[in-house]
């Protein structure tokens, strides 16, 4: 046995409480170790020694190198200690915080046994309820629709639908998207990501000068307020970025420290190296190379308490959902959680999700966001379907290795995408090939986590990176590839099944195709992804939910099907390691 694979860590995403009483714990093998089976061995910290339980633990996830086991622990004393029991051909191994011996003496555990000491309710990482049925949409607010015609568009410099610039302005606004609310409902969308809609002097708005104003451009407060009201009136949630590491050089404290320097009260609000900023040589900190973004000092508490203020009076006084946090790696731990803190006091069902694209599981834990924009998966489906660089078996591997990243309650809000306003659209990405696309949403919809769309991918809108990934919304319904659009509403109903929201997941291959499976109780939703250049054999398992390419026992290239089985005792865990 590869004793150097093993790992588990306590109080981690490989031990974690999902309720008072409930914990879950992960054992990471080596997969190629030929293990017939491993079992938790577990009671109360203070009684261990003299009587044990114990509970098999399935072999749920597995990737290139690792493989993992899971199991769900019910306790009557929270106070649970334990170690592992590793059958392999034949000889069993026992692994606790000595590592991996051939005995162990329960007499001596609470020396070496592994441990989490006490279930604490305020260390439990609650899920957001909502996100479990989510469906977001993400609107580039100045591209998707204007709605105030008799506004002053003086500033508008390209006709609607224009390929974009980076200084270009089109006029979309709020008003506009209040008057497609409709629309985004009759998509099976109930939840909106705004990217930000404060004073600001660019298309974009990431240079935020007022936090405390709708931008002109796209409306005033009581048009928000109203977006938010009629969203609500329909089942959908409104999501807010927050700007928070950076802002405009036109922000009044920043001016007043150009101006005054080291004599300004809002000096110590930013990060400057000398007496007062200057751009030539650059001597403060700015996000990106942007001078005139000006980075924050969130250690300062002024401006802590500035930037919380916002926080929490866009959730006061117009009751938006969540915050999206721009650039969230760049701002320090000690500031997340305070936001959190405040935040969640406000609206406990408030969701908060970071902007990094990487893993980010030191944020993770249930003091700082609930969850991020999983570009992580974003790049997966690249590699699968644009990029050539997975086969089926090594797509699966890869999305279990990022669901093993985090804690379920974590992996269950994660908002998970195929692009953004950041991003090369994906339909661009994959050559056009409409296909793939559909094939890509089946995946991000089935996959644990809250589907992302970007604006426009329903009618296949198209765009490359920055700022052509930012198109307007083409509104001439008979430009519309109403097939794709009748197919994204298919796969996004099936975020209504409890299945989806909640259930377990297995993630394989299985003869060339990618299988994903969503089971709950006596009901199992079954994914199949065909990226070879042949049609392949495929009996169907159930009925058919959802499919494209799919008929008489086979499955096309590029093509997806769906089956919902009801009646079966979900998953077996083995099912995850064959092909």
């Amino acid at each position: 046995m590869n004793e150097q694979a093993i790992l588990h860590i306590p109080d981690s995403r490989y031990c974690f409480p999902i309720s008072e009483k409930e914990v879950v714990l992960r054992l990471r093998v080596d997969r190629r170790d030929p293990v017939d089976g491993v079992q938790v061995v577990y009671e109360s910290k203070y009684v261990i020694q003299m009587r044990q339980l114990d509970e098999r633990m399935e072999r749920r996830y597995e990737d290139r190198l690792f493989a993992w086991y899971e199991v769900k622990l019910k306790l009557e004393d929270v106070r649970l200690s334990y170690i592992f029991k590793l059958q392999e051909q034949g000889k069993e191994w026992y692994y606790s915080e000595d590592g991996l011996c051939d005995t162990y003496d329960f007499s001596l555990a609470y020396f070496n046994f592994f441990q989490l000491p006490y279930i604490n309710s305020a260390d439990i990482h609650r899920e957001v309820s909502w996100m479990s049925s989510a469906v977001f949409y993400e609107i580039f607010v100045e591209r998707f629709c204007r709605g105030m015609e008799e506004k002053d568009d003086t500033y508008i410099n390209m006709e609607w639908g224009e390929k974009p610039h980076p200084k270009s302005f089109a006029g979309g606004d709020l008003p506009g998207i209040i008057q497609k609310l409709d629309y985004i409902e009759n998509l099976g969308v109930n939840a909106l990501y705004l990217t930000p809609v404060f004073r600001s002097i660019s298309n974009h708005k990431y240079d935020i000068s007022d936090y405390g104003v709708i931008d002109r451009h796209f409306g005033t407060n009581e048009d928000f307020g109203r977006l938010v009201r009629e969203a609500h009136s329909r089942g959908i949630r409104v999501v807010l970025d927050a700007v928070f590491n950076h802002c405009s050089e036109e922000l009044i404290q920043f001016q007043d420290v150009v101006k005054r320097g080291k004599d300004s009260p809002y000096f110590d609000w930013f990060i400057i190296r000398g007496d007062r900023p200057e751009k030539e040589p650059l001597n403060y900190e700015v996000f990106a190379f942007c001078d005139y973004m000006p980075k924050f000092n969130t250690s300062n508490p002024q401006v802590q308490e500035f930037l919380l203020d916002i926080a929490v009076s866009w959730i006061k006084k117009y009751n938006i959902d969540g915050w999206r946090l721009d650039v969230s790696d760049e701002v320090s731990h000690d500031f997340w959680r305070l936001f959190r803190s405040r935040v969640k006091a406000v609206k406990p069902d408030c969701v908060i999700i970071g902007e990094n694209w990487h893993d980010a599981n030191p944020f993770l834990g249930g003091d700082q966001y609930d969850s991020i924009m999983n570009y992580a998966f974003t790049k997966a489906c690249l590699d699968y379907y644009a990029f050539g660089a997975f086969n089926a078996e090594q797509f699966a591997w890869k999305l279990n290795s990022l669901l093993m990243r985090n804690t379920d309650q974590v992996n269950r809000m994660m908002m998970n995408l195929l692009d953004s306003h950041d991003t090369d659209r994906f339909y661009t990405w994959v050559g056009r090939d409409r296909k793939k696309l559909l094939s890509a949403a089946a995946v991000m919809v089935m996959f644990v986590g809250a589907p992302c769309i970007y604006y426009g991918t329903e009618t296949l809108l198209e765009g490359g990176y920055d700022p052509d990934n930012r198109r307007c919304f083409d509104w001439n319904e008979s430009s519309w590839d109403m097939y794709c659009m009748e197919k994204i509403k298919a796969l996004l109903a099936l975020r209504k099944e409890k299945a989806v929201q909640t259930g377990g997941i297995r993630v394989y291959s299985r003869e060339g195709l990618f299988v994903l499976k969503r089971f709950l109780e006596e009901e199992e939703l079954i994914l199949y992804c065909n990226r070879t250049k042949e049609a392949l054999p495929l009996a169907p398992e159930g009925d058919m939910a959802v499919e494209n390419g799919f008929a008489e026992d086979c499955i096309d290239a590029e093509g997806f099907v769906i089956f919902r089985r009801r009646g079966c005792l979900g998953a077996d865990a083995s099912e995850g390691r064959k092909g």
